[in-house]
């Protein structure tokens, strides 16, 4: 009998987060069991650590570094205010979802390619069959017109307004100032709609979303700064060719990417225990950004109310990097982050993304509804490697063997040379 390996991240009686670890057959007759820490951080700490604490540095390493244990998962647990702000916001996925289809197209912008604004069916992450079981809406939490926003930091310097040091070293790190014009940006910006189309809200059937999400969102963002700032100390001591990047580009970058999730309530009945198609309600991925920060998911059933989820084996689950399956279950005190691939570009292979799947809840009628917040460079940032790491490092051929059949490699979609824009272009073409 063939058994595959699988993690399943719990909570034990005690509190203590720990991954329990065994051998899942299809009978699950046979299991093997051992436990481990999982990392989490907790707020305060991440705030007063000095900035090369070599505790949080470790942690750093357990959570995103390229070692076989490591997850490419880390949870924040405590930030103040994030545990209202997840009640206030998650409920409104399930409503939205439940629009009219009038409504809905109100706040549908094809001409986005469906990355602005609700969007269903759009997605193609398992095989080339439509991803039905999730309703998304996007928006930009930072700002509402991401071109407007670049075109007013370009007319400020064309001013010669006194600038502080913040300004000063934004201005140094956007690299489409010395390399485009405007009307080049405008130009750019009307053949990428994906990028820079302005947010839109669905104002008057549901006016409360705006600010919940964009709420949230920021916060969100403000906390992965702080991820950020500890993964550049991390690489920094491991690379000494590496120039810190990490964290400017999430201080810095406007092209912030949040994203409500609606997972829809299944019938329960289409379950394989292989890891490969047991994704049904999310196709297995790598995040393309540098991170993206993920709050804990709710359920709610029919009658719109919150529930505890009714299937212990539904939600997040990731593909280690030996090929072990992982069923991340996030506290609901925490907001987690996970390493994009933009983050493994940038850091040499130091930082890397591990593909994830949802699995659906058997038994159906109850939903899932979650937040993301991609954070990323904006469209023109470069994406070379730092001095000392090849390509070899950024993704090692032992890791590729271990991907899901539907999760293409890093070097099909990057090249050496390529700007974020260019790296998301070929990302989107091959998941849409």
């Amino acid at each position: 009998m063939q058994v595959e390996s699988s993690i399943i991240l719990q909570r034990n009686p005690t509190k203590r987060n720990i991954l329990r670890i065994y051998a899942e057959s299809s009978t699950m007759a046979e299991d093997r069991c051992s436990d481990a820490d999982v990392v989490c951080i907790p707020y305060g700490d991440l705030v007063s650590a000095s900035p090369n604490d070599s505790k949080i540095g470790g942690l750093i390493e357990r959570a995103f570094g390229s070692g076989p244990s490591s997850l490419g998962i880390v949870a924040i647990t405590d930030v103040p205010e994030l545990p209202s702000l997840r009640r206030r916001l998650l409920p409104m996925a399930q409503k939205l979802a439940t629009l009219s289809e009038d409504e809905l197209k109100e706040v549908t912008v094809p001409e986005a390619g469906y990355q602005v604004g609700w969007s269903h069916g759009r997605e193609k992450l398992e095989g080339d069959q439509p991803d039905l079981s999730k309703g998304s809406f996007y928006a930009n939490p930072l700002t509402e017109d991401l071109l407007e926003c670049m075109l007013e930091r370009r007319r400020g310097k064309a001013a010669g307004q006194k600038l502080d040091d913040s300004m000063d070293e934004l201005l140094k790190w956007d690299e489409s100032l010395d390399s485009i014009a405007d009307d080049d940006l405008r130009a750019v910006a009307q053949s990428n709609p994906a990028f820079f189309a302005p947010n839109v809200w669905p104002s008057n059937n549901l006016p409360d979303l705006e600010a919940a999400f964009t709420e949230t969102g920021r916060l969100m963002h403000d906390v992965g700064t702080l991820v950020a700032q500890r993964c550049d100390a991390y690489v920094s001591v491991n690379c000494p060719g590496y120039e810190p990047k990490l964290e400017k580009t999430l201080r810095h970058s406007k092209c912030c990417k949040a994203r409500l999730l609606h997972y829809f309530a299944t019938d329960g009945d289409a379950y394989d225990k292989g890891s490969e198609s047991f994704s049904s309600w999310c196709g297995w991925h790598n995040d393309h950004g540098s991170i993206t920060g993920l709050l804990p998911a709710m359920y709610i059933d029919g009658g719109g109310n919150v529930v505890e989820c009714p299937d212990p084996t539904a939600g997040l689950y990731i593909k280690s990097r030996t090929g072990a399956l992982v069923h991340a279950k996030i506290p609901n005190n925490a907001v987690a982050f996970q390493v994009g691939e933009t983050a493994q570009i940038h850091t040499g292979g130091l930082l890397q993304a591990t593909p994830h799947a949802v699995r659906g809840c058997k038994g159906g009628g109850v939903s899932r509804e979650t937040f993301a917040v991609f954070m990323e460079p904006e469209y023109h940032s470069s994406m070379n490697l730092p001095k000392g790491r090849t390509l070899e490092d950024t993704q090692r051929i032992e890791a590729e063997k271990h991907l899901p059949k539907n999760v293409r490699t890093l070097r099909s979609r990057w090249k050496l040379g390529q700007n974020f824009g260019e790296f998301s272009d070929a990302t989107f073409a091959a998941f849409h």
